[in-house]
């Protein structure tokens, strides 16, 4: 096991260099003038060629590489140059992200609350109104790009049940709609899976030898194949939760909510690499963080499973 976990880390830690670096080498592409911003008309090319060289960008690629690895390594992930000049990105981004913690843990919340039980149901009512209706629910959110429900909430439902269109802080009414839109595809994921999981432990041998022993069906349904339908699905339960806090940027820009993903919209648009970079650099190590966690939860729940010896690696 703990050969196991310090293969992974090793592996991630090599994931997440890899893909901080190809998105420093790609943001090097972009045009210069990204990083004058609006000072760009009143400078001279002089002017222009000073600036760029303080901020090391006429140093050789490979040595802003190494600058930049260097102050990651001691925390500091630089400073703002276009959205808000001079300001560490450190300090930018800590502003944001409880905004972005708050609405996707509170999604999954939601998610689970509603997800789980939905799958159960659908599970146990199997080719009834009740599985029709739920799976015709996660065919919509799965085949319609989420863009258009998001902005079908926003318009028919905010003004069907008089909510507020964009977020307020001080008015919790406003977070009503971004919390259950975010929640939408993880409660289709954990709807869909739950059943799945649930209908194939339904139709194995113990199953239906434990019904022909006349074991009673709630005991069966819950003590076996509850238990063992959710022993995959916890395998997934970290990397939703991670995946659905970072994956809210269509979100906090359709609300309006200062969180991480409208300030990534932002810097994008702004080109300001330094706060690209390090939204860049969590979002990635909350999803490989989140795809670790998996397979050592799923350990934890299912002791038969041993990860790492022989034939049952996962």
């Amino acid at each position: 096991m703990l050969a196991y976990i310090g293969k992974r880390l090793m592996q991630s830690v090599i994931t997440l260099l890899v893909i901080i670096t190809i998105v420093f080498l790609l943001l090097r592409l972009l045009p210069e003038e990204g990083y004058l911003g609006a000072a760009a008309e009143k400078m001279t090319p002089e002017q222009q060629e000073v600036y760029l060289t303080n901020l090391g960008l006429r140093d050789p690629i490979l040595v802003q590489l190494g600058n930049f690895y260097s102050n990651l390594a001691q925390g500091d992930l630089g400073k703002s140059i276009t959205y808000r000049t001079d300001v560490p990105v450190v300090e930018i981004i800590a502003d944001k992200i409880l905004y972005s913690l708050f609405f996707g843990l509170g999604a999954v919340v939601l998610a689970l609350l509603i997800g789980v039980p939905l799958g159960i149901l659908m599970a146990q009512m199997k080719g009834r109104w009740l599985d029709r209706l739920g799976t015709g629910y996660i065919v919509f959110v799965v085949a319609v790009p989420a863009m258009v429900y998001y902005l079908l909430i926003q318009v028919y439902v905010t003004d069907f049940f008089r909510l507020p269109m964009l977020f307020d802080e001080d008015r919790p009414i406003s977070w009503i709609l971004p919390l259950i839109s975010l929640a939408l595809g993880p409660i289709a994921s954990y709807a869909m899976w739950m059943r799945r999981y649930m209908v194939d432990e339904l139709n194995k041998d113990y199953i239906q030898l434990a019904r022909a022993k006349g074991v009673r069906e709630r005991t069966l349904m819950f003590r076996h194949v509850m238990r063992n339908a959710f022993i995959p699905m916890a395998q997934y339960l970290p990397a939703t939760i991670l995946f659905t806090i970072t994956g809210s940027i269509y979100i906090e820009s359709l609300y309006s909510i200062p969180g991480m993903g409208g300030l990534l919209v932002d810097a994008i648009q702004r080109q300001d690499n330094a706060v690209v970079q390090g939204l860049v650099l969590i979002f990635s190590s909350l999803g490989i963080i989140g795809l670790f966690l998996g397979d050592i939860v799923m350990s934890l729940v299912d002791p038969r499973i041993k990860l790492g010896r022989g034939e049952s690696v996962r």
